[in-house]
């Protein structure tokens, strides 16, 4: 019964992990990529369609990405959702190609995008400091109920505190990755 708790507490824990790196994914570093384009979704015969299932997204250097739609008269619909998206990226088409420019980031958005970026990390820690109180409370249970000994739930316990130090310090360490991308001139 323990192991499938801490099972438990390790798989949430990993979960507040992966969405701090998708979300990681979408914060502008002043380089182009094409996850800053995910959440994008066009009119394709009226169903909103993801931008990656109507054209080729590619990156030729490393402040431009370009939209190459797979049928022509759907470059108004990209454009419109580009606009819509509020990416800060302006589309500019020649009627076969969308291209993004991706400007530089001044100094004062940079540390507005560390401060976001601080924050979303704070958002997994309390993510995974849940789950380590929602183990505590089931092995409490479990003590209560006769099913482990005082000793098993304190050791149990000890073994929660360290996985949701591996997990804590693993933010530390993605967000303090991604600090060191945006401030990168």
């Amino acid at each position: 019964m323990v192991k499938e708790i801490l099972k438990e507490t390790r798989t949430a824990m990993d979960k507040a992990v992966k969405s701090l790196k998708k979300d990681m994914t979408k914060i502008r570093t002043g380089r182009a990529s094409i996850s800053l384009l995910d959440d994008v979704k066009v009119e394709y015969y009226g169903v909103p369609t993801p931008l990656s299932q109507v054209a080729t997204l590619s990156v030729p250097e490393a402040r431009m990405i370009t939209v190459q739609p797979w049928e022509k008269n759907l470059i108004s619909e990209i454009e419109k959702a580009l606009f819509k998206a509020d990416l800060g990226l302006t589309p500019s088409s020649d009627g076969v190609l969308i291209r993004l420019p991706v400007p530089a980031l001044t100094e004062e958005r940079r540390r507005e995008m560390v401060k976001i970026i601080k924050r979303m990390a704070e958002d997994a820690k309390i993510s995974v400091r849940n789950a380590r109180r929602d183990a505590n409370e089931n092995l409490k249970m479990l003590e209560k109920e006769k099913e482990i000994t005082e000793d098993d739930l304190k050791r149990s316990e000890k073994d929660v505190q360290q996985i949701t130090d591996e997990f804590v310090n693993t933010v530390d360490s993605i967000v303090q990755n991604k600090e060191q991308e945006v401030m990168e001139i």
